[in-house]
């Protein structure tokens, strides 16, 4: 009998639509951060993601493709799990809601709820964002846009069935306020309350089917109808386990009763409404406990702005892999996200972490311990025998790391524990430089303490790779293969008398190179090219319709030849302090070199525009910005979004613009 306990755990399911960015995929690298720490914290884990593949987006671009939608949805449901895959997560289950099973059960609960009254037929008169899938009022559009992602709403009107959602709002509050945890982080729940719960006028129905489009799941006893995307999506954490509508709570099978309810959904904050208001809601109209806890994590943003591909600025985790390794994706994308606010991704920051955390603190720790291993004592591990003052502080700062470190992943804050472990690694070379080794190995008469020191870096790596296991798993894996340890379990460390797992008398293997050094200015100049081509190819596809300025004044040709304009090439480039929106240049003529100050920090990492050439406007009057004198202006077009324009690199510098 399996006495461990139950975790059950699930991600949103990704919208297959399209291939998922980096934002996307941290939801699901999280998910299976969290699911490999509580299997080495000793629970029988459930890991369920999958995809949703109905609505009216995926029709529509099914008939673009020109295909049939579950053709397409086919094809994007594998380039998903195939990313899923290549970050090395580890789901116990991969849903779809095209599967059978699914659809049939969607069914029964669409007709259990009509019969049992939470369901009614009426009209639909609103506005309808076809990416989101949502419906919303005159008051909740905004100019004419949906208050979620910006984009324009179209006028509805058609029958439709309703969700009475009122019924159960109070239920909902209760709840809510009785559960101080099934909301996280806690402004997720206050926002939930106040601005959909306890509203003016109270929570309002909830449209759950369709006639507008057929790529849906039918209603079976409403042919023209189809299962509105929400009731279809969601009720896929207990479809995935077995749930039966055709049974009560108590009815269903061992199976289902084992994992639900569930423990945690990770889920984006965009989608937080339909988790923690809609999705309990049709739980209790079934009858079933709601999940114990909805974490609603933020977004990822190409630096302060979000992923567009129309920007040019998406980010794929799975191409990011090809350039880093799928580890160091992995790290980033759980080191750089707060617990509440938004984090931020450029390729510089992830150049500079790689290259900081993973290759100096960590890689440099474990290679260097190792190449002493073998140059001292041909890699054999001796016993601890010479103690000083300096081992107990280093092994204080392993207990203290291990405790922040369960204290920080059983609230969900993995960027904190995280940074717990890697505290530890810092700790551990500093203390390199504290024992000297390299000058303890020149006196025989210190060897024992030689063996000591090198004994209790070992350790602290074995205590680091433990730690570090649900995050980057596999270099986890190799630092422990070269320790050649057996003791590899959380259970392992943890209080000072577990210091001590390495066994005396074995032999360590010899050390690898677990991250490679990058080149970082070499490594920006190949993804900023990559950036702009992915730019430019959304621009040739997505061609926006320009409209035709009005009352332009002519000017002359002297007019014109007034303006100076001239090749120059960006040889310096840097962030102005205190202006978001500012980088200082110092650009070469051919003739004079000149300080330009020009707002395109949000559009561009410095490194990548050194070597550039752009056009200049050399006779401007020089204007001080921030306290910086410029002199002249770099042409530019765009206003949402800004682009220099880059000239040949053959031009010469100097030469006039015509």
């Amino acid at each position: 009998m399996n006495t461990k306990p139950k975790f059950y755990v699930t991600t949103a399911i990704a919208y297959a639509s399209r291939k998922p960015h980096f934002g996307n995929t941290y939801e699901v690298i999280m998910t299976d951060a969290v699911a490999r720490y509580k299997r080495a914290r000793g629970f029988d884990v459930f890991f369920c993601t999958g995809t949703d593949e109905h609505g009216q987006k995926i029709e529509d671009l099914a008939k673009e493709a020109g295909i049939t939608p579950k053709a397409y949805v086919d094809g994007v449901a594998g380039e998903i799990k195939g990313v899923w895959d290549k970050m090395n997560t580890s789901y116990d289950y991969f849903i779809r809601t095209t599967d059978d099973y699914h659809e049939r059960a969607v069914q029964k609960m669409f007709k259990r709820f009509y019969d049992q009254g939470d369901i009614y037929k009426g009209k639909y008169e609103g506005w309808y964002c076809t990416p989101c899938e949502s419906f919303f009022t005159e008051t909740q559009a905004v100019d004419g846009k949906c208050p979620d992602c910006g984009r324009e709403v179209q006028r509805a009107e058609e029958e439709a069935y309703f969700f009475k959602m009122s019924k159960y709002a109070d239920r909902l509050i209760k709840h809510i306020e009785e559960n101080p945890n099934f909301i996280q982080p806690e402004s997720r729940k206050k926002e939930m309350i106040n601005n959909f719960l306890k509203v003016e006028g109270g929570l309002q129905d909830l449209c759950v089917s369709r006639t507008s489009f057929s790529w849906g799941v039918p209603v079976d006893f409403d042919k023209k109808h189809v299962t509105y995307v929400w009731l279809d999506a969601l009720t896929n954490y207990i479809t995935a386990i077995g749930f039966d509508p055709d049974k009560t709570y108590e009815e269903q099978s061992e199976e289902f009763k084992k994992w639900w309810p569930c423990d945690c959904h990770v889920i984006g904050k965009d989608i937080l409404r339909f988790h923690t208001i809609y999705w309990p809601i049709f739980l209790m109209a079934l009858d079933i406990p709601l999940p114990k806890k909805v974490f609603g994590h933020p977004w990822f943003n190409f630096g302060m702005d979000k992923m567009s591909k129309s920007k040019g600025n998406v980010i794929y985790a799975d191409e990011l892999a090809d350039d880093f390794s799928v580890d160091a994706v992995r790290y980033y994308a759980l080191s750089e996200m707060p617990y509440a606010n938004d984090g931020s991704i450029t390729y510089d920051a992830v150049i500079k972490r790689y290259n900081t955390d993973l290759v100096n603190n960590l890689g440099n720790l474990v290679k260097r311990t190792l190449d002493m291993e073998k140059k001292y004592f041909n890699k054999e591990i001796l016993a601890p025998a010479a103690y000083d003052e300096l081992d107990g502080e280093l092994k204080a700062a392993c207990v203290k790391a291990y405790n922040k470190y369960i204290a920080y992943m059983d609230d969900y804050h993995l960027a904190d524990a995280l940074e717990s472990v890697f505290e530890m690694l810092s700790r551990a070379n500093k203390y390199i430089d504290e024992t000297t080794p390299w000058v303890l190995a020149k006196d025989e008469s210190k060897r024992e303490r030689l063996g000591t020191v090198l004994y209790n870096l070992l350790e602290t790596i074995r205590w680091g790779a433990i730690m570090l296991a649900p995050f980057i798993p596999e270099t986890s894996e190799e630092i422990l293969n070269e320790l050649a340890t057996e003791e590899r379990g959380l259970d392992s460390i943890g209080t000072e008398d577990k210091f001590g797992g390495i066994v005396a008398g074995g032999f360590v293997a010899d050390s690898k190179v677990l991250f490679a050094r990058v080149d970082e200015a070499k490594k920006l100049a190949e993804l900023e090219e990559r950036r702009l081509a992915r730019m430019a190819e959304a621009k040739a596809s997505e061609e926006p319709v320009i409209e035709k300025p009005e009352g332009l004044a002519l000017i002359g040709i002297e007019d014109f030849m007034a303006v100076e304009l001239r090749v120059a090439k960006i040889i310096e480039c840097e962030k102005v302090p205190k202006a978001k929106k500012l980088l200082k240049l110092k650009v070469d003529l051919g003739y004079e070199q000149r300080q330009v100050v020009s707002g395109i920090a949000k559009f561009y990492e410095p490194d990548a525009l050194i070597g550039k050439k752009i056009v200049l406007v050399c006779n401007l009057k020089p204007a001080t910005l921030c306290g910086i004198e410029s002199n002249g202006m770099i042409l530019a077009s765009g206003e949402e979004q800004v682009r220099v324009i880059f000239l040949d690199p053959e031009t010469p510098l100097g030469e006039r613009i015509r």
